[in-house]
């Protein structure tokens, strides 16, 4: 059941969508893994060669194996359990639709919006979506945790991750400030 608000006359090609793609997130998720991976090997060789352990060349070639292979793994399982619930974002003449990745999807009416703003910047950069009044949000029925929402006093935002999402950031808020010029 809709809501008055979501009534809208309008074109129904009138959607545009975003989207992180998944050879954008995986090599994200590598290198992000990669940095802190190699941090810490470097930690624990450098903490071993304090307390007297000595390195031969085939350990040495070991810990090269680990600094890329870990990481390599671990973004592939990341990737392979959020495959189908990547961050995606919809903008239609009803309203809003987004979904932060691995979270359940939220519909907001544009009159529903109060503001909207980024936090972050590149890959980490998110979209916060503030509306005027609980009333106006509408949590989908989908898999996925419950949406990411940030709490300030008595105002509650929700998140979505669009630093990874193609088109970019810049052209998703060129399509905010198209559809509710005053709020972005």
């Amino acid at each position: 059941m809709t809501s008055h608000v979501d009534q809208v006359l309008g074109p129904a090609d009138d959607t545009v969508s975003f989207v992180q793609p998944r050879g954008m997130f995986f090599v994200t998720v590598l290198w992000v893994v990669a940095a802190a991976w190699t941090a810490i090997l470097a930690l624990y060789a450098g903490f071993s060669f304090l307390f007297g352990v000595r390195f031969a060349p085939a350990d040495i070639v070991t810990y090269l194996e680990l600094a890329l292979l870990a990481p390599m793994i671990s973004a592939a399982v990341v990737l392979v359990a959020l495959y189908r619930r990547l961050g995606w974002l919809h903008s239609s003449v009803h309203g809003l639709d987004f979904a932060a990745t691995g979270r359940k999807a939220v519909h907001i009416p544009w009159s529903g919006i109060a503001a909207v703003g980024l936090h972050g910047w590149g890959p980490f950069t998110e979209l916060v979506v503030t509306p005027v009044s609980p009333e106006y949000v509408q949590i989908l029925q989908s898999r996925g945790l419950p949406p990411r929402t940030r709490h300030r006093g008595e105002e509650v935002s929700y998140l979505v991750d669009i630093g990874l999402m193609s088109p970019g950031p810049e052209v998703l808020l060129a399509e905010l400030h198209r559809r509710i010029p005053s709020k972005v």
